[in-house]
């Protein structure tokens, strides 16, 4: 980019010392065509393209003995068996993983808006061994692949059509408070729509698929799709897709419909996610629901939550609170469950916060002994602009089916160390200890670029 600016600006030079006519330069800085596409970062140009490169690449370590050993139970769960960590077998446990990926963006203007061609190569290599035995459940791509491949044209309304993620709009539903929920955390932190049917992942998205999008101005946009077209197994081929969405300057919301599997002319299930996130002055609330109908057990399935945060000089306060009607196959029915939470956030100094929470759940409303908590108290301090240390030491809590009536509780302590010196490079360290004497360290290093 510099190269080409001294250029440029060299060309420019010699033309006001030789009178060269204006029309004579703006030909030749015409021939840039990211510009005249408004496209910067990493670029490469022709006469009508322009190339966009972008990419990442991360690594994690972890080494412990942290995971579930033959026989035993986990060191650290909630009632749906949903926290991580887990009994110490006495055998180390470790798990090495890269992840990569690499992306070109190749634009150039149309009459209907720019067209684009996009494709994205993903590694995955990931091998873990949990009690000496290496598992093969990872997430390794087996050699780099095509994790999109797509073209699109448009501007305000946009079509697309090859491999790519979903246009579903799964936002605004992440609970305010610094610990989450327990059942938001199992279902990737918010509220799911795939929970409970026959099929855990009946309803499929990304892929194969054919999309439009509009920008129908004023923060309203709408797009409809079909997706999963990939799919060969009957009931998870093919996924209809409408979404609304909404964002303004102290208002974001959007629904979510989904038809799945309808490529064999019947639908298997039916889903909507939906959410809505509203910021006035100090405070901010949000609202968020999902649900699906199981078609062929004619079961329906919903999960909600609702969280507030007040922000003051010094001090940050949240609550929030989640609700779900399940379908649990090991049970065979559909479980009432809810959770709460609550924190409370201090700003000691600029860079010294101490926040200070609990949440509870309880997994099976209609059974006794089926809860469990956890409280804990963090403290983050940026030493530096670069340099950041958390600590945390808090306690689980379940009341064990084994022992109806007992609260267990297993008590941990964390630290972590981040860096980040600049040029989009992230490093950490991390090491938890459970006082039944599980232990895990993570180390955490990443490059992008653009």
């Amino acid at each position: 980019m510099k190269i080409r600016s001294l250029l440029l600006g060299s060309i420019a030079a010699a033309g006001l010392a030789s009178g060269a006519q204006a029309a004579d330069l703006g030909v030749l800085t015409s021939l840039d065509v990211c510009d005249s596409l408004g496209l910067s970062g990493l670029t490469i140009s022709s006469d009508t393209n322009c190339l966009q490169i972008t990419g990442e690449i991360k690594y994690e370590f972890n080494w412990g003995d942290y995971k579930v050993g033959t026989g035993n139970r986990p060191l650290v769960v909630t009632p749906n068996d949903t926290f991580g960590i887990a009994d110490n077998d006495g055998i180390n446990d470790w798990s090495s993983k890269v992840e990569a990926w690499i992306k070109f963006v190749a634009t150039a203007d149309s009459d209907f808006g720019p067209a684009k061609a996009v494709i994205k190569i993903k590694d995955e290599q990931y091998t873990k061994t949990f009690g000496g035995v290496q598992s093969l459940d990872g997430d390794d791509t087996g050699g780099a692949v095509f994790d999109e491949a797509y073209v699109s044209v448009g501007d305000s309304t946009v079509i697309m059509a090859g491999k790519k993620g979903s246009i579903i709009n799964k936002g605004d539903d992440e609970p305010f408070n610094f610990l989450g929920l327990f059942n938001s955390e199992n279902v990737d932190v918010g509220v799911g729509y795939n929970d409970g049917l026959a099929d855990a992942d009946q309803i499929k998205d990304g892929g194969h698929v054919i999309q439009i999008v509009s920008d129908l101005g004023n923060g309203v946009s709408v797009g409809a799709g079909l997706e999963a077209l990939n799919q060969a197994v009957v009931g998870q081929a093919g996924t209809a897709v409408g979404v609304i969405s909404y964002a303004g300057d102290n208002l974001t919301a959007h629904a979510t419909v989904m038809a799945g599997g309808i490529l064999d002319g019947t639908v298997n299930a039916y889903a909507i996610h939906a959410g809505l996130t509203g910021t006035f002055d100090n405070f901010k609330i949000r609202g968020a629901f999902a649900a699906n109908h199981d078609v062929a057990n004619d079961r329906t399935n919903w999960e909600g939550l609702a969280s507030a945060q007040a922000t003051f000089d010094m001090f940050t306060l949240a609550v929030s609170g989640e609700a779900a009607n399940v379908w649990n196959a090991a049970a065979g029915a559909q479980l009432p469950s809810y959770g709460i939470g609550a924190s409370a956030g201090f700003a000691v100094t600029d860079g010294i916060t101490i926040n200070i929470g609990g949440r509870y759940f309880d997994s099976d409303t209609n059974t006794a002994d089926t809860e469990g908590y956890q409280i804990a108290a963090q403290l983050v301090a940026a030493v530096t602009e670069t340099l950041k240390l958390t600590g945390e030491v808090g306690v689980y809590g379940e009341n064990r089916y084994a022992n109806p009536g007992t609260y267990e509780n297993v008590f941990y302590g964390a630290a972590e160390v981040a860096w980040a010196p600049g040029g989009d490079f992230t490093t950490s360290l991390k090491g938890q200890a459970f006082s039944d004497g599980g232990y895990k360290a993570t180390f955490k290093a990443a490059k992008t670029f653009q």
